[in-house]
């Protein structure tokens, strides 16, 4: 894209970009607005890995979502495994993007990491999800968990 700098940004202009919104459109109009352009962008992705609608398996596309988000590919997040129990979705991510340089204990959580993962999931379900985060590297986990229901 860009012939000297590349393809790549820095977290810390992310984080601008994030606190940003979140100062002039509020905390909560700004998750919503980050959530929508990380659901977009996950559909984009799903496409460009070529992914079926109707995948049959969402382990199978770990493998692909950790080359196209991981280290070789945009860095947005490592993605370590998918589950499904029923009509619930559960990811665990870790280096995510909307965690990185936040301080132990803050309460930021996952907007355009959730919308990513979830318009990929959307994409492949061929349904609409809810996504919310239930663990957070930030507040003692593992993992950045990512729970999404099927909503419709």
């Amino acid at each position: 894209m860009r012939p000297e700098l590349g393809d790549f940004s820095s977290i810390v202009c992310f984080k601008a970009l994030v606190t940003g919104a979140e100062e002039a459109l509020g905390e909560k109009a700004a998750m919503i607005t980050l959530i929508a352009a990380g659901r977009n962008r996950g559909k984009q992705i799903a496409k460009q890995l070529g992914l079926s609608e109707n995948e049959t398996s969402l382990e199978g596309i770990v493998p692909l979502l950790q080359k196209a988000l991981g280290k070789d590919g945009t860095r947005l997040c490592i993605v370590d495994k998918i589950e499904q129990a029923g009509e619930t979705i559960t990811v665990y991510c870790r280096e995510t993007i909307c965690s990185a340089g936040e301080p132990e204990g803050s309460p930021r959580k996952l907007t355009f990491t959730l919308g990513a993962i979830q318009g990929v999931l959307e994409h492949v379900t061929s349904k609409r999800l809810r996504g919310k985060q239930t663990e957070s590297v930030l507040r003692g986990g593992s993992h950045d968990v990512i729970e999404f229901e099927v909503i419709g």
